[in-house]
């Protein structure tokens, strides 16, 4: 059984639909840190709903201050357009952020009995996102083993994957990808430009899998 850190996105949701397919879900954890994009925290709760997954809203966005200024979550900066692993991108990362995520899941883990943390990083993520590569998830998982009387283990089955294999996986599972959101906007609309929605774009098309995402541009 797994407690998952759930965002709302697209690998998330996929990881959410892997996990219930297994029986494995036990609860999720949605965190609030202060993300322009708060519209993911809506898709998020709606797809628990509608698995039947228990959830809890972590409201982290009080501490976003000491984050520096992260595109992401600082209202003067503009988040950036281009391609994901594009280096004006790497003003979108918020310092340590699955550090401090997947610590709240750990405790939220012990405090209901479970052993096993789940997060969707997958390969993509790695050229722009220091805490979704395989030095980090691997040192982590070693301290979570630690870091309680009873081990607990992160289990992070997309590491090695690319994003248009999870849209593949996502496609197996049934996943409504409607109900999912990548853009880092947060506007009505998927903006189309920014990373993130570029990468979602690129997924589809790589696994030849329609895209249902609505796109401003």
């Amino acid at each position: 059984m797994a407690l998952i850190v759930y965002s709302g996105g697209l690998d998330s949701t996929v990881l959410l639909h892997l996990l219930k397919s297994k029986n494995e879900a036990t609860e999720a954890l949605i965190v609030d840190y202060g993300q322009k994009h708060k519209k993911e925290i809506d898709f998020a709760i709606k797809n628990c709903q509608n698995l039947n997954v228990p959830y809890n809203v972590a409201d982290l966005s009080t501490i976003t201050h000491l984050f520096g200024n992260s595109s992401l979550t600082n209202k003067n900066e503009e988040i950036p357009t281009g391609n994901y692993n594009d280096s004006n991108m790497k003003s979108t990362v918020v310092p340590n952020r699955n550090m401090i995520m997947i610590s709240v899941a750990t405790a939220r883990a012990i405090a209901i009995g479970t052993n096993v943390v789940a997060y969707a990083a997958h390969s993509g993520d790695h050229a722009i996102y220091p805490d979704c590569r395989n030095e980090f998830t691997n040192a982590l998982d070693s301290v979570l083993r630690v870091c309680h009387y009873d081990e607990i283990t992160l289990y992070r089955p997309f590491i090695d994957l690319n994003k248009s294999q999870i849209v593949k996986l996502g496609a197996e599972l049934g996943v409504d990808f409607k109900q999912t959101w990548s853009c880092y906007k947060g506007e009505d609309l998927h903006c189309g430009k920014c990373g993130t929605c570029m990468e979602r774009r690129q997924a589809f098309q790589e696994a030849n899998i329609p895209d249902p995402t609505i796109y401003q541009q």
